[in-house]
This record gives C-alpha cells, sequence and structure tokens, in this order.
C-alpha cells in the first residue's frame, strides 16, 4: 500500500474514531500532497510524497521553536503530537552512518576537495537519501566531511 492510500485509510479511522489532532494533521498533509499535484500537475510518486511530509514535519519543527519562545506549552505538544502522526507515514530515517558512507562514495565520485564543492555533492546525494534524511542533516555532514 502507498503513503497516499494509507494517509487516506487513517484519515478515515481518525474520522471514526473521533480523533482530532489525527484527522486534521492527516487532512492538512493530504491537502499539501494534492496543492502541489495540481500545481505541477502531475501525480506524486513515493519520493514525492515523502518530500512534502518532510516540509510538514520541519515547517512543524519551526513552529515548536517559535511557540517555546513565546512560552505556549500546549501549542509545543499539540504540534509534538502532528510531527508524531507525520512521522509515522516517512520511511525509516537513515542512521549517521549509512548517511557518511553514501555521502563519502559521491564525494569520490565527483572528485569533491573542499568546501565549495558542496553544491555538487548534495545533487548527487539528495536523490539517492530522498525521504530518509533531512536537507538540513545532509547538509551538514557533507561541509563536515568537506572541512576535514
Amino acid at each position: 500500500m502507498d503513503t497516499k492510500d494509507e494517509l487516506n485509510n487513517s484519515l478515515k479511522e481518525s474520522l471514526k474514531n473521533g480523533d482530532g489532532i489525527r484527522k486534521n494533521t492527516v487532512r492538512m498533509a493530504l491537502a499539501s500532497i494534492k496543492q502541489i499535484e495540481i500545481d505541477k500537475r502531475l501525480i506524486l510518486d513515493e519520493a514525492g510524497i515523502a518530500s512534502v511530509l518532510q516540509k510538514e514535519v520541519k515547517s512543524r519543527r519551526e513552529s515548536i521553536i517559535d511557540a517555546q519562545k513565546a512560552n505556549r506549552p500546549e501549542t509545543v505538544t499539540s504540534l509534538e503530537k502532528e510531527i508524531a502522526i507525520l512521522e509515522a507515514f516517512l520511511p525509516k530515517q537513515m542512521s549517521k552512518e549509512e548517511l557518511v558512507v553514501i555521502i563519502k562514495k559521491v564525494v569520490a565520485e565527483v572528485d569533491a576537495k573542499n568546501p565549495t564543492d558542496i553544491g555538487k555533492v548534495m545533487k548527487l546525494v539528495i536523490p539517492q537519501v530522498q525521504g530518509r534524511a533531512s536537507g538540513d542533516i545532509i547538509s551538514s555532514t557533507v561541509r563536515e566531511l568537506l572541512t576535514n
């Protein structure tokens, strides 16, 4: 079963069970997916759906930081629940060691030697790890490897 079907099934279950936070979170994710499909006039594949879900998680993490600054613990709790719901639909995240192995392989392929080559490396790494590692983690790992 693909991720979009899982999201739709989860929405149906949350409607039956009266789980408001799950219902709203899944609806928002499905709406984001649908909006991108309409804007780009294509049907998203699994990697595209994972990318949308990662953006939703990232957005909520940024909102948590803002809510903490504003001293709004109830908002933080709600956003953390939403993140947990969304992460259940994402592929298992890559470990740092797995990511380093892929990055080292790409660095060797493009013969990257210094931080000015980050773009070349990122361009090849991101498609390989799409959905299994966030862009900021990939970027920081590439930067770390190229500066050492």
